[in-house]
C-alpha cells in the first residue's frame, strides 16, 4: 500500500501478527501517526477504538479477526485492509537506472516498497526513498570518486546482518547491478552467508545516457555493436589494441578520471585522431549536459568544459547521430579538418 496521507497527531490502531505488520507500522509512524498494535484477536475490545481514525487489519491469516469490520463500522471508524509484509530475511538487487525515479522498473518499486531496509548508492534515485520505502530504515552507503565511507566489505556485511535479523533488505544501486554494480560481488556473499537473495536488472546508464543526448550505441550502417568498458583504471595496451580493432561504439562509464590516457592509449592503437567522441554528464537530469569533440580533441574539451563525474564516454560515429545532429556533424567536421592540417 502506498500512503502519501498526513497522520500527523492522529492515532491508528494496527492489527495482525508482528511479522505480517511490521511494514504497516513502519509505514503509519513514518507518516507522523501515533501507532497502537493489537497481535492478537482474542486481545481486542470495543474500548480499544477510543480516540482511533483509522484501523489498519493485516491480512495475517488469522480468522479470529473477522468480526474486527462490523465492530469498526458500529463505531465509525475507518477500516483499511492490507496485506501482510512479504517474509523476511532476504536481500534483493535492485537496479536503479540512471538516477531518476521515472525509470524505475515496477518491480523495483515494488520491492522497495515492501523494504525494511533500504542500503543505497550515490547515484541511485535516492532523493523520494521516503515515498517510494514508506516507513523503511534509509542507509547510505554511496561511494564518492576517492572516497569510500563505507568499504565494500562492510556493506555485504550489514545487508547480511539485516537479513538474517528478519528484515527484508533492498540494496538499491544506480543503473544494473551487474553492469559494474559490484552485484555479483553482493550475490555470492550473500549465497556463502545462508541469505536467500534475488536481483532486479536496472536500466543501465551505459545505453540510456547516451540516448538521453540522442545517441544510439547501434545504428543501422553506422555501428553493429558497441563495447562498455570501465574506466575506473586505466587499460593495458593490449586492451587498448582489442578495442580500437573492434570497431563500432565504445562506451565508457567511470572514465573522467582516466580519460587522457584511455584516449592516448586508442590513439597508439590505432584509433583515428577525427574519430567522433561525446561525453554525456549527469544524464536525465536538469543539468545534463553533452561535450563533443574528437578523439585527439576530447581532453582538451573536457577540460575548457570543466567537466566531472558521473558521466558517459561515447566513442564513435554514432556521436554525429545525436539531437541537433546537423550541428554536431558541422562542428566535427570542422574538428576533422583541424585535425587533418595538423
Amino acid at each position: 500500500m502506498q500512503l502519501n496521507a498526513d497522520l500527523t497527531g492522529q492515532t491508528v490502531l494496527v492489527t495482525g501478527a508482528p511479522a505480517a505488520a511490521r511494514r504497516a507500522i513502519r509505514r503509519y509512524r513514518a507518516a507522523g501517526a501515533t501507532v497502537h498494535t493489537l497481535a492478537s484477536p482474542a486481545d481486542f475490545r470495543s474500548e480499544l477504538l477510543d480516540g482511533v481514525v483509522m484501523v489498519a487489519a493485516i491480512n495475517d491469516g488469522d480468522s479470529g479477526w473477522l468480526p474486527l469490520p462490523e465492530t469498526c463500522r458500529r463505531r465509525g471508524v475507518l477500516l483499511v485492509n492490507e496485506e501482510a509484509a512479504a517474509p523476511g530475511g532476504r536481500v534483493t538487487l535492485v537496479g536503479g537506472g540512471p538516477g531518476t525515479d521515472d525509470l524505475l522498473t515496477v518491480r523495483a518499486r515494488q520491492a522497495l516498497l515492501e523494504a525494511d531496509v533500504v542500503y543505497f548508492d550515490r547515484l541511485a534515485p535516492h532523493r523520494n526513498l521516503t515515498v517510494l520505502a514508506p516507513g523503511a530504515e534509509l542507509i547510505d552507503v554511496g561511494k564518492q570518486p576517492g572516497h569510500h565511507k563505507v568499504k565494500q566489505a562492510d556493506i555485504e556485511n550489514l545487508m547480511i546482518q539485516s537479513a538474517l535479523a528478519g528484515n527484508n533488505v533492498v540494496r538499491l544501486k544506480g543503473g544494473d547491478p551487474f553492469v559494474f554494480g559490484r552485484g555479483g560481488e553482493e550475490v555470492i556473499s550473500c549465497a556463502k552467508a545462508g541469505v536467500p537473495v534475488s536481483v532486479i536488472p536496472g536500466v543501465t546508464s551505459a545505453i540510456s545516457v547516451p540516448a538521453a543526448a540522442g545517441i544510439p550505441v547501434t545504428h543501422r550502417e553506422v555501428s553493429h555493436m558497441f563495447t562498455v568498458v570501465s574506466g575506473h583504471a586505466p587499460l593495458t595496451d593490449d586492451e587498448h589494441l582489442h578495442l580500437a580493432g573492434l570497431g563500432g561504439t565504445v562506451v565508457v562509464l567511470m572514465g573522467v578520471g582516466t580519460l587522457p590516457q584511455f584516449t592516448a592509449g586508442l590513439r597508439r592503437a590505432g584509433m583515428r585522431a577525427d574519430m567522433p567522441v561525446a561525453i554525456v554528464e549527469r544524464g536525465y537530469s536538469d543539468s545534463q549536459r553533452t561535450t563533443v569533440s574528437t578523439l585527439t580533441g576530447i581532453v582538451t574539451a573536457a577540460g575548457a568544459a570543466r567537466v566531472k563525474s558521473p558521466a558517459i564516454l561515447v566513442i564513435g560515429e554514432v556521436v554525429k547521430l545525436a539531437h541537433g545532429c546537423k550541428e554536431t556533424a558541422g562542428r566535427l567536421a570542422r574538428l576533422a579538418d583541424s585535425v587533418g592540417a595538423q
